[in-house]
């Protein structure tokens, strides 16, 4: 027993020293060590077999033949640890003597981005929030809440995207959805703004297209008039387009609000003269508005004979179009590099 435990400990501490790495030290050590298959494991169960006087002795020396064999392994372990340390350090050493990265093109701001970036910033300095949703609606927060009934022509599957085997769900005709969710998650009083893109069926050329961008904006509270509403968009054309800018608003229907207007302000090109881009008329239409239905009120859970409101909404890809000169909208959704990088 003696012999055969003097060649394990002898063998054991050569493999132990020869072992290239950490799993490969790992097996070694249950190879010699293991509870089921260890080679001194198996030798120590042996002891039941032999005389208690030799038992004692040979028990003591495998005590012995274990600890060194557990020190060598633990010593092996913090030396291989180190090596792979000061390795992994080579690795991520940096020459700063190295040559600089070349120098990577800087990216571009869509002109849409931009223009609802600067519209963003202008609306939360009159205390407005920027409301974020959905652009795959339910019927009911794109179309019945807003007081849009079945049998609107909004709701034909030839003027809206709706999704397959799913008839009730579309992808949204207008940012208006968001009235709704804003008005059941925050309540009144409210000001928020909404921008975001917009899908319906069109057929494309050089002033439609099928995704755009809207930016539509509420305020609700008590006591809250037309006149209000006026003072709001008029602040909004003259950011936009100089302090001597002009707002009519006329009539028009929506099902949304009672009344509606549209509003058009005075062209930028011409001061009003008449000119090409406003049709010799010099008025340019740039968003409708109205004081919110009562039924809409009532759908985001405000009570209409404490409150009311107004909202509005801006054709931010027409708007961007206006701002500089583009011709074409098929252009904005083109992905075109070239065009982006004007900006």
């Amino acid at each position: 027993m003696k012999n055969k435990l003097d060649k394990l400990k002898i063998s054991a501490l050569k493999n132990i020293q020869q072992a290239e790495g950490l799993p490969a030290l790992e097996e070694v050590e249950n190879n010699i060590l293991g509870r089921k298959a260890g080679e001194l494991t198996e030798l120590m169960k042996g002891l039941k077999d032999l005389p208690d006087e030799e038992k004692k002795i040979t028990g003591q020396l495998m005590n012995e033949a274990k600890k060194e064999i557990e020190a060598a392994i633990g010593a092996r372990q913090e030396e291989l640890a180190a090596k792979s340390w000061a390795g992994d350090l080579e690795k991520e050493r940096i020459d700063l003597t190295a040559p600089a990265l070349p120098k990577m093109e800087r990216g571009h701001w869509h002109p849409v981005s931009i223009v609802q970036k600067d519209l963003e910033e202008f609306f939360a300095s009159m205390g407005f929030v920027v409301a974020d949703g959905p652009e795959l609606e339910s019927e009911f927060f794109n179309f019945t809440a807003l007081n849009i009934p079945a049998d609107h022509p909004a709701r034909d599957s030839q003027d809206t995207f709706y999704i397959k085997n799913h008839p009730n769900w579309v992808m949204r005709t207008h940012t208006s959805p968001l009235q709704i969710r804003s008005m059941q998650k925050y309540g009144a009083p409210l000001r928020v703004i909404m921008p975001g893109k917009c899908y319906r069926n069109e057929a494309t050329d050089a002033r439609h297209e099928h995704t755009f961008y809207q930016l539509e904006g509420v305020v609700i509270d008590e006591k809250i008039t037309m006149a209000h509403m006026k003072g709001v968009l008029e602040a909004v054309a003259k950011h936009l387009y100089g302090p001597e800018t002009k707002v009519r608003l006329r009539p028009k229907f929506y099902p949304f609000v009672e009344p509606g207007v549209n509003g058009e302000v005075t062209c930028f090109l011409c001061g009003g003269s008449g000119c090409r881009v406003c049709k010799q008329t010099g008025w340019m239409e740039i968003f409708g508005a109205g004081m919110i239905h009562p039924n809409v009120l009532k759908e985001g859970g405000i009570d209409p004979e404490k409150y009311q409101g107004f909202a509005f909404g801006f054709g931010l890809t027409r708007l961007v179009m206006l701002k500089y000169g583009i011709d074409d909208v098929r252009l904005l959704e083109s992905g075109d590099l070239r065009l982006v990088k004007q900006f």
